[in-house]
């Protein structure tokens, strides 16, 4: 029995190490690929097998600071103060799915999604929150906020295939992501919660007044230097 729980530490440890050293690796080298991508890439080649991802990687500096502003303030508007976790957003997340009986709001900050997005599924289980956890505290203790977040906006999920603000911005609005405007910036980053829903209906209700929310809240929100 203890020589069995010896070896599922073990087993816990090397996999935490395994982490570790891939969050390190990508605090410095830009990630070509993630969980989310391989995931959307094989959905796709299930109707297409020669389909493939529109992702092109910008550095921070080249993605508009609109953008940056619109993401924050739409995702996580203590992405600057918290350390991974936005605790009151966790609970006012709680409140509103008991409220609602079903889950209607998530909590996660941009760093949990990150953590989500790079390594892990989509799925909800208590081993998988675990992980994303333990993740969100490596990238938190490893990387700055400016990281964190020019690597979410170069991999985040936009639609069907499409990855990243450059790849985001250029095919709903024609543009490199350097030039969206606060308007475009608004509605890109209201697509987030259902992106390949909002895809195909840019004109939906909820997007359009999520659009004009996140717009009026942009001009009160800092952003990674």
């Amino acid at each position: 029995m203890l020589k069995g729980g010896l070896v599922v530490l073990l087993v816990v440890a090397a996999v935490q190490l395994w982490f570790l050293v891939q969050v390190a690796w990508y605090g410095y080298f830009n990630p070509s690929t993630t969980a989310f991508m391989q995931a959307g890439l094989a959905r796709l080649k299930e109707k297409d097998p020669t389909a493939e991802l529109k992702q092109r990687w910008v550095p921070y500096e080249r993605i508009s600071i609109h953008l940056k502003r619109a993401v924050i303030a739409a995702e996580d508007s203590r992405f600057l103060t918290h350390e991974g976790f936005d605790w009151e957003g966790i609970e006012s997340a709680v409140e509103k799915n008991l409220k609602k009986g079903r889950i209607v709001a998530g909590g996660s900050t941009i760093s949990q999604q990150l953590a989500k997005n790079l390594f892990l599924s989509a799925t909800r289980n208590p081993v998988r929150k675990l992980q994303e956890a333990a993740i969100t505290l490596m990238l938190e203790g490893l990387w700055s906020k400016r990281r964190i977040l020019e690597v979410y906006l170069n991999v985040v999920e936009w639609g069907e295939g499409i990855y990243g603000a450059e790849a985001a911005a250029r095919n709903y609005f024609g543009i490199p992501a350097a030039r969206l405007t606060p308007k475009q910036a608004a509605q890109l980053a209201a697509m987030l919660p259902n992106p390949r829903y909002y895809q195909r209906h840019r004109q939906a209700r909820g997007l359009l007044k999520r659009q004009a929310i996140i717009e009026r809240r942009m001009g009160q929100v800092a952003v990674p230097r």
